[in-house]
């Protein structure tokens, strides 16, 4: 996952909404989402078998992006995507789940991870000291630190908050918002240690390119009365929808 928006507590009928869009290499494996046996919903990678993004029948979720520094980058390090069903399937409250993967995650290439439910989230990253709870309202995360004002960042951000404004309950805006194929200009650029062409070309929130590019866009909302929508969509190099899973379901107790 490389863009995910996250608006906790802050619609008048969503008590939890996640936006966010998976880019990746189109040549790497990857399943639709789906349920997997052990009891999540989300899509998964075939080269490791991992997730970006998934959410339990609890209504647990959790989701992964990546920290773009290329001069830290280990090519033999492990797959990040096991840390995401990881803290999904751990007992322990999510701020405990999040620090005892953080703690065992030390070769970990770098990466941001936000899991939670609807009545609380939380972050943490194994380049940045410690668990951070997040606060009712709109936060973002890309390729940099959770709500750093990256120009995608701040653009879905800004999205998600007028899309809450309207209080609407239809999804679609999102997936417009999250289609946006808008290039940051120079001067706002993030420098992340990558070529000036190839940061232009990740700083649209949809990246349309036949090498990298968006994979898929998600978003996932719980209802305040405990129903949860899971829509995701995917897409080939050209940027044409490839095939969309939607999934209904009322959140079990644990």
């Amino acid at each position: 996952m490389c863009l995910a928006v996250v608006a906790l507590d802050a619609h008048p009928d969503y008590a939890l909404v996640v936006a966010a869009n998976r880019d990746e290499w189109h040549a790497r494996p990857a399943a639709p989402a789906g349920w997997w046996p052990e009891g999540i919903l989300a899509g998964r990678d075939l080269a490791a078998g991992g997730t970006w993004l998934g959410v339990s029948r609890e209504g647990r979720f959790a989701f992964l992006t990546n920290l773009r520094d290329p001069a830290r980058h280990d090519p033999t390090a492990p797959s990040r995507g096991a840390l995401v069903p990881r803290v999904i399937f751990d007992p322990a409250p999510v701020a405990d789940a999040l620090a005892q993967a953080r703690a065992s995650s030390e070769r970990h290439n770098g990466y941001n991870l936000v899991a939670g439910a609807a009545s609380g989230v939380a972050s943490t990253s194994n380049r940045y000291e410690g668990v951070r709870a997040l606060a009712p309202g709109v936060h973002g995360v890309s390729n940099g630190p959770i709500d750093d004002a990256w120009p995608k960042t701040r653009r879905m951000m800004i999205a998600m908050s007028r899309w809450i404004g309207r209080a609407e309950r239809d999804l679609e805006p999102l997936f417009a918002a999250l289609a946006d194929r808008t290039e940051a200009p120079d001067t706002e650029l993030p420098s992340t240690g990558v070529p000036l062409d190839r940061e232009r070309l990740l700083s649209a929130i949809f990246i349309r390119d036949e090498r990298y590019g968006t994979r898929c866009s998600t978003v996932l909302a719980i209802a305040r009365d405990g129903r949860a929508t899971f829509v995701e969509r995917s897409f080939a190099p050209d940027g044409g929808v490839t095939g969309e899973v939607a999934e209904r379901f009322a959140l079990q107790r644990r």
